[in-house]
């Protein structure tokens, strides 16, 4: 795994966060070192999609990355599952086929560039999974993003939905961003690289509220929704479809 040193030397003009090939190469590590308790968020995901995924049926991953929840899914779902990875980064994607092959992955599945802002078609889906995903998706485009997930899975089907989010109270966030940034500091990244990752991110990657999100899910047509990972403004959800 490649370390990230993406922000280690002072960028002078900083410009807008984007998942470029530096990004790619170094993106595990970063998500790893970044997002509490990445692991078993991964671990988690690929639980619930074991459970929900149904024969002959499709599974998406929307912002696959660089295949590391296809890969979790892979070794806990059925035989006879079709894998669907949606990224709008060609470098990501490029990254993921490699690592998909490293890994052996052997059952079916195809891999989508498609700008996840604009319409996606899913079709036949009993899981589809957005992990770190959503909260890249410009506000203005997501209520048809979540409806065409919803759309596209079968009756019975599941979204399972993991975001950064905001605290339901103001006065927490102060903390709980006080508190992520020391999980950064204890994953060794310096204060320049989180003060200049956090510029590089603030007009590409807007948090909703966690009730914000769950409203959103039960506008799109949701009915049950549950919460099955909380880490003050880290979230994980998994919504039914009737």
């Amino acid at each position: 795994m490649t370390e990230d040193k993406v922000f280690r030397e002072e960028i002078k003009k900083p410009s807008d966060f984007k998942f470029s090939s530096k990004v790619a190469g170094v993106f595990d590590d970063m998500v790893n070192r970044s997002v509490p308790f990445y692991g078993e968020i991964q671990r988690m995901i690929a639980e619930l999609s074991a459970e929900q995924a149904l024969p002959s049926t499709n599974v998406y991953d929307l912002g696959c990355a660089t295949g590391t929840t296809l890969i979790g899914m892979n070794t806990a779902v059925a035989e006879e599952i079709h894998f669907i990875g949606v990224d709008d980064s060609e470098q990501m994607l490029d990254k993921c086929r490699n690592k998909l092959q490293e890994n052996g992955f052997k059952r079916t599945f195809e891999l989508i560039n498609a700008d996840l802002n604009r319409c996606i078609v899913i079709h036949n889906a009993s899981v589809v999974v957005s992990c770190l995903t959503l909260q890249f998706i410009r506000p203005v485009y997501r209520e048809k993003f979540v409806s065409s997930v919803y759309d596209g899975l079968i009756s019975g089907g599941v979204f399972i939905l993991v975001e950064k989010i905001l605290a339901e109270e103001n006065c927490l966030n102060r903390d709980f961003i006080k508190y992520y940034y020391d999980m950064k500091r204890r994953n060794h990244y310096s204060e320049m690289e989180i003060s200049q990752k956090r510029e590089a991110l603030e007009n590409v990657l807007i948090p909703y509220k966690l009730s914000e999100n769950i409203l959103l899910l039960r506008e799109c047509g949701f009915a049950h929704i549950e919460i099955f990972f909380k880490w003050y403004n880290f979230a994980g959800l998994i919504a039914f479809k009737k």
